[in-house]
């Protein structure tokens, strides 16, 4: 599983897709569709020509939050917050070849999110981002640390955990000592505030 993920950014359609093709052409192999609050045939759109562009760079294409629409274009798999569609039902839907992903912000999500089988989990945010609406409480790397810890205290096996929120190129390094998998990023590539090299760098990738 790739170590880097790029989630879309961008408030028009246009806006989507400019920024997934400009991801994809740094090298990015790993999109995750999101726009919240777009109209439904829109978004419907940017995940058709999201799929055809992911397949054409041999890279994964997640759908944010719709299990349907990921299934009716053979998307790879979904992302699902904790408030969205059960990891189970998803999982019924999509087939067990798909992968799923699910939110997590506290240490009982990250166990609820394991015993629902989800593929990986994005646990954040690590500090304040704008580029989501209803932020979890921040976690920052003590977070991290706690919840990792707490998992091997529990003699728990550690998920594929991909930090999110508001992560630079200096957390990586942090966040891996720690013991989290990858990043899920959306302003860092978008704004272009470093380049997707120096991330996979920064993952050993």
């Amino acid at each position: 599983m790739e170590k880097l993920q790029y989630i879309s950014q961008g408030f028009t359609i246009e806006d989507q897709e400019l920024n997934i093709r400009k991801a994809l052409d740094k090298g990015v192999k790993w999109i995750q569709v999101r726009w919240k609050n777009a109209p439904e045939n829109e978004f419907i759109k940017l995940c058709e020509i999201s799929k055809k562009l992911c397949s054409d760079n041999q890279t994964v294409c997640i759908i944010n939050d719709h299990v349907h629409i990921a299934k009716d274009i053979d998307a790879d798999g979904v992302h699902l917050g904790l408030n969205d569609q059960s990891i189970e039902i998803a999982r019924q839907v999509l087939g067990k070849d798909k992968i799923i992903g699910g939110t997590a912000n506290t240490f009982s999500n990250v166990l609820q999110r394991i015993n629902e089988g989800c593929d990986y989990i994005g646990l954040g945010p690590l500090r304040f981002t704008s580029t989501k609406q209803k932020l979890s409480p921040i976690l920052g790397f003590e977070g991290y640390e706690k919840i990792i810890q707490d998992l091997k205290t529990q003699s728990l096996e550690i998920p594929k955990i991909f930090a999110i929120g508001g992560v630079i190129l200096n957390d990586i390094e942090l966040l891996q000592q720690i013991g989290i998998y990858g990043v899920a990023v959306s302003g860092l590539i978008t704004n272009e505030t470093a380049t997707v090299h120096e991330i996979k760098l920064a993952l050993h990738e």
